[in-house]
């Protein structure tokens, strides 16, 4: 049974079409990540079904009851926002329990569900706490709480660790994962720009462009049969390298793609090009080559590479692993994946 069934949703802002006619249908205890480049629609589709921007046209269900009109307090979801939203002369105990206060349950069930979530958490001992007292981390765990007492049947979360450093981002993407899986029969919408949080958290991942969806699917089914170039450069990073007609026609198609791990060094290469840079990480290099088109291609060495800088190399697509793409940049049935 979907939890949440959008259908046909448009948005207008005057002749500006943010959402053009979007049809998704998320499932009870699904974690889904909606994921695109900045102004691609995602934020304005998480706020529409949570009823902070009216829609222009369409339905959006949520629980097999029809919520268009419906204000958004009284649409059984909650929301997290990247700014935390909490209020400074209040305790963690109180931020987490106002919206309860708000709707007149009792001091002790108040109490009751504060501490659960806490717990779970890992807040008990900050509840007497202010938020200016907690670190950035911990404040986003109390918005998370705050969302947690209410017992929604849907949680937005949109970009909820955009604020936080590279080191506390990684701890609170494995803390939402966790939250996930304690709360199985809870469905979870996130919004994000950074496609690494889509692959390791999401069940599904919505791909966003123009205002459009672009393709629906688990991490790995966008990651190993992206519909498109775009996709295709999205998911994954490094990018895919995409090739043109030049190195495409061998393949019988208009370009072709290929991620920089399936790209191999060695004498034998199909193609050849100069190194422009070389990105030592030490479990990794990336090595960069001009091979004469617009953009460098991205070779992946495992490990530290000898190669160095203005070095000409010869490289070949691993078998299997090239993609191809038609002259609209859809992608094209798997057939020929080597050279003619």
């Amino acid at each position: 049974m979907s939890t949440l069934s959008i259908k046909k949703l448009v948005k207008k802002y005057g002749q500006f079409e943010a959402l053009k006619s979007i049809d998704l249908e998320v499932e009870q205890g699904e974690f889904v990540v909606f994921v695109g480049p900045s102004g691609c629609g995602k934020s304005t589709l998480l706020r529409s079904i949570a009823g902070l921007e009216s829609i222009t046209s369409g339905t959006i269900e949520l629980a097999d009851r029809l919520i268009n009109d419906v204000e958004p307090s009284k649409r059984g979801l909650a929301m997290v926002f990247q700014t935390y939203a909490l209020y400074p002369h209040m305790t963690v105990r109180d931020n987490m329990g106002y919206s309860l206060k708000l709707a007149k349950m009792s001091k002790s069930e108040i109490a009751e569900k504060v501490e659960a979530a806490a717990e779970k958490l890992q807040l008990s001992p900050y509840l007497d706490r202010k938020p200016f007292a907690l670190s950035g981390g911990q404040r986003q765990r109390v918005a998370i709480g705050r969302a947690i007492v209410r017992n929604p049947k849907l949680f937005l979360f949109d970009e909820p660790l955009s604020n936080l450093d590279a080191a506390l981002r990684v701890q609170m993407r494995l803390e939402i994962a966790q939250l996930s899986q304690m709360l199985p029969e809870t469905t979870m919408i996130y919004v994000t720009h950074d496609q690494v949080e889509a692959m390791t958290m999401a069940d599904r991942i919505v791909v966003l462009r123009d205002g459009a969806i672009e393709q629906v699917g688990t991490p790995l089914e966008l990651f190993q049969s992206p519909a498109n170039i775009f996709v295709a450069q999205f998911i994954g990073s490094p990018k895919m390298n995409i090739f043109g007609e030049r190195f495409a026609k061998d393949f019988s198609a208009h370009s072709i793609g290929v991620r920089p791990e399936h790209l191999t060094v060695g004498d034998e290469g199909i193609w050849s090009g100069q190194v422009v840079r070389v990105e030592q990480l030490g479990s990794d290099a990336f090595i960069h080559v001009d091979i004469g088109q617009e953009e460098f291609v991205t070779v992946r060495h495992v490990g530290i590479t000898q190669i160095t800088l203005g070095a000409n190399i010869r490289f070949t697509p691993q078998d299997g692993q090239v993609l191809r793409f038609d002259r609209a940049g859809k992608r094209l049935d798997e057939g020929q994946t080597s050279r003619t």
